[in-house]
């Protein structure tokens, strides 16, 4: 069926942009999870949102499965095309379309990055805060409701959108939201789409709201004999009123593998790395100290603030790269991460649940991830083809997310559904799941947009 409207696909895109080149299809197949590629029959790169309604309303009509598809960054192969049909590669549409700093607001495609973004932004003393590390598009980073490091202090990608512009299923073009930064009118469906996934339609313009640069930057690095001290700490910090713009968590096993893979010449012992961003360097030097006698009361074995821009940057770059150091420091497996979040006061017994479920099972570990708003991401270690040993590791996988959603947490704090994590969808969230059902049949009755996500 899709030999049959190929030349209609590269009428409406221009040949150019039409693929069905095996370099294509497999880099098509698959993301940077564990998850099995699967091949799309055909790759497209559309130019506008015209193009994307075009496409989009005959997949419709043939019911081929059609699947967005940002920068391939995603851990949880959310936008793997498990069924084939057309991948739509939106990064040819990647411009900033405006501008307006008076407003604390820009338009832009759904292609750009969010670091090239910024790079744009930071000559207007304006920035978008959530950087999830990778080199995420704007498109997918509202797809994924991306976070990061920067999450405790100003939020996930969804605080910052005003208006989209998405086609729909069968092609028609909606506007949603509004230039306002509050509004009371009707349901909030920019929202609906935030978190999606590509299952609901295909994202084509996008409004986002804007914060200042702040003038000063000051990094801190403290490290303790046990993580259950460090997230005592994270605690007591969050509690105490002071608020850092990152707060992060790496216990042992990840400074090792991030010092073979970037010899930052980190201790080797439970870590938490802290950024705060303020008016003054006289405010922040003050919070600092408060910090510092939190740890400390926690028997930090070391408090270091004294870290200068590179250094700085050093660390953070590090951090960023922690998941690719336990992927080279781990050859030849595979990495199933886990991605709960609990409560901020659950955080220490979550973390002490996975450390007793590594050692009682043997399955090789690595603990890190935002400790300032309770994400933990545990890499667990195994090779697929090994049947005993992964079924070990999804075991531990299982048991872990489980734990997180009886303490009211989440399968997944920022990494998305994708294929993987379905089967906690019941649990996490009961009958409401009947209701993202029947929102899914209501916008996309032929179950093209991105098929094998979210739902089990």
């Amino acid at each position: 069926m899709l030999q049959l409207n190929f030349d209609l696909l590269k009428f409406i895109a221009g040949p150019d942009n039409v693929s069905t080149g095996v370099f294509d299809l497999e880099s098509h197949s698959r993301d940077e999870s564990f998850h099995q590629p699967h091949l799309p029959d055909v790759v497209v790169w559309p130019q506008s949102s015209v193009q994307v309604s075009e496409i989009t309303a005959l997949a419709n009509e043939k019911k081929i499965p059609l699947i967005p598809w940002g920068a391939g960054t995603s851990v949880e192969g959310n936008p793997i095309p498990v069924n084939g049909g057309i991948v739509l590669d939106m990064q040819h549409m990647n411009k900033v379309l405006e501008i307006r700093h008076k407003d604390f607001q820009a338009d832009l495609e759904p292609g750009i990055t969010h670091r090239e973004l910024n790079k744009k932004l930071r000559g207007f003393g304006l920035f978008f805060p959530p950087d999830p590390g990778a080199p995420a598009t704007i498109g997918g980073m509202i797809a994924n409701n991306a976070k990061g490091i920067r999450t405790v202090k100003y939020g996930s990608t969804k605080d910052y959108i005003l208006k989209l512009e998405v086609v729909l299923p069968d092609g028609e073009i909606v506007k949603l939201g509004t230039n306002t930064t509050k509004s009371s009118s009707g349901y909030n469906l920019c929202q609906l789409f935030c978190g999606s996934e590509g299952t609901l339609g295909v994202i084509t313009e996008i409004t986002l709201r804007l914060v200042g640069l702040p003038p000063e930057f000051m990094a801190a690095v403290a490290t303790f004999d046990s993580v259950e001290r460090a997230t005592n700490s994270v605690f007591q910090i969050m509690i105490s009123g002071i608020e850092p713009a990152a707060l992060e968590l790496l216990d042992s096993a990840v400074l090792r593998a991030i010092n073979r893979d970037k010899r930052v010449n980190l201790k080797e012992k439970p870590t938490l790395l802290m950024e705060f961003h303020g008016a003054s360097r006289l405010v922040l030097e003050q919070d600092l100290k408060l910090v510092a006698e939190i740890c400390q009361d926690n028997s930090c074995l070391g408090f270091d603030s004294g870290i200068g821009k590179a250094r700085r940057e050093e660390l953070w770059g590090a951090r960023y790269n922690a998941f690719d150091s336990i992927k080279r420091d781990n050859l030849g497996a595979s990495v199933l991460l886990v991605d709960t979040a609990v409560p901020l006061s659950k955080l220490g017994e979550m973390v002490q649940f996975s450390q007793e479920a590594l050692r009682r099972t043997g399955v090789k570990g690595y603990i890190f991830g935002h400790a300032g708003d309770g994400n933990i991401h545990l890499n667990l270690i195994g090779n697929p083809d090994d049947k005993l040993q992964w079924g070990l590791v999804q075991r531990v996988n299982e048991e872990i997310v489980n734990h997180a959603l009886d303490l009211g947490g989440t399968a997944t704090g920022e990494h998305g559904v994708g294929v993987g994590k379905g089967k906690f969808m019941l649990k996490e969230h009961g009958s409401s799941l009947r209701l993202m059902k029947k929102v899914k049949q209501l916008l996309d009755p032929q179950g093209i947009m991105n098929p094998g996500k979210i739902f089990e």
